[in-house]
């Protein structure tokens, strides 16, 4: 282990020229199984690296993961105000030096769950980089994590790690499989397994990593202002009890029911609907809501293994 001041983090370097790739866990505190996987692999990449170095943080906001929730103990998003502030408060310092280690890297990968408010679809995410170079870049890399939804979204939002990638031009993506309550080992095998998939991709290690078969994927390519903006997506409009009624990953037609809020106190219930046919890729874990909450997210797919464009 290195330690960067307050981000720690592991290097493994096969003393031959070749990509250097960063991986991120714990941007949020409550985000478990990227944090498990990680350090996995810090044990697992050093026997199988070819060339290159390998740079892996398993913890990247020390606070957040020690209060067991999303932000520091500055009551700041660390996913919101990168690139931060060597002088700032604890968030934000640590936005700065993570911030570093993107810069000197030459790919990118951010782990995520829906921590304990959302259970996410399985997905390879990136924002549509205005460089058709680094977007392509981009598109192999999430292709390649073999997961069985790939997500381009508007590059604009600032304050992520990857809006620091995007500044820099350095190939990026992140990860979002999971969330709610409970540990699920299936999300911490997928991104080992999607991680050594890249790495094999780049000609970085010795010998083929896992089954050479993908699974088919929808993959959508969405332009429009804040298309990846989770909290934003269905809006609850009171205070009260979410009930949902689908499941992650169903298919819905606009129209029919999503879910229900029953208000507090008055049992008023609120029914929501689809406005969109499409995946639902994010559901309210939590079953409280207060308005403005996010209760779910549909994705306007197509045809398995065909990019849909939406302008």
């Amino acid at each position: 282990m290195e330690d960067n001041k307050l981000v720690k983090f592991y290097r493994v370097d096969s003393g031959k020229a070749g990509p250097r790739v960063l991986l991120t866990a714990g941007v949020h505190g409550d985000e478990y199984e990227p944090m498990l996987a990680a350090m996995q692999l810090v044990n697992e990449v050093p026997g199988l690296l070819k060339s290159g170095s390998v740079t892996i943080v398993p913890l990247t906001n020390e606070t957040a993961y020690v209060n067991g929730i999303r932000y520091g103990e500055d009551g700041l998003d660390l996913a919101r105000i990168c690139p931060g502030k060597s002088d700032g408060t604890i968030t934000e310092r640590v936005a700065s030096e993570i911030s570093a280690l993107i810069k000197e890297s030459d790919y990118f990968i951010d782990m995520h769950t829906g921590g304990p408010a959302f259970e996410i679809y399985p997905l390879a995410g990136y924002v549509l980089h205005p460089s058709p170079e680094i977007l392509e870049k981009q598109q192999e890399m999430a292709l390649a994590f073999n997961l069985p939804l790939v997500w381009g979204t508007d590059y604009r939002p600032d304050g992520r790690t990857l809006s620091v990638a995007r500044d820099a031009n350095i190939p990026a993506i992140y990860l979002e499989f999971g969330g709610g309550t409970g540990f699920r080992m299936q999300v911490v095998n997928a991104y080992k397994t999607g991680f050594m998939r890249l790495l094999n991709y780049l000609n970085m290690l010795n010998g083929p990593a896992g089954s050479d078969s993908f699974v088919d994927k929808y993959w959508i390519e969405d332009h429009r202002q804040d298309s990846g903006y989770l909290q934003g997506k269905m809006p609850s409009p009171v205070d009260g009890i979410f009930v949902a009624e689908v499941k992650i990953g169903d298919k819905i037609k606009a129209g029919e029911l999503f879910g229900k809020v029953v208000e507090s106190f008055s049992g008023k219930q609120i029914d929501m609907y689809a406005d969109i046919d499409g995946l639902v890729f994010l559901l309210r874990a939590m079953v409280k809501v207060k308005p403005g909450d996010a209760l779910g997210g549909i994705l306007p797919i197509g045809s398995l293994n065909e990019r849909v464009i939406y302008e």
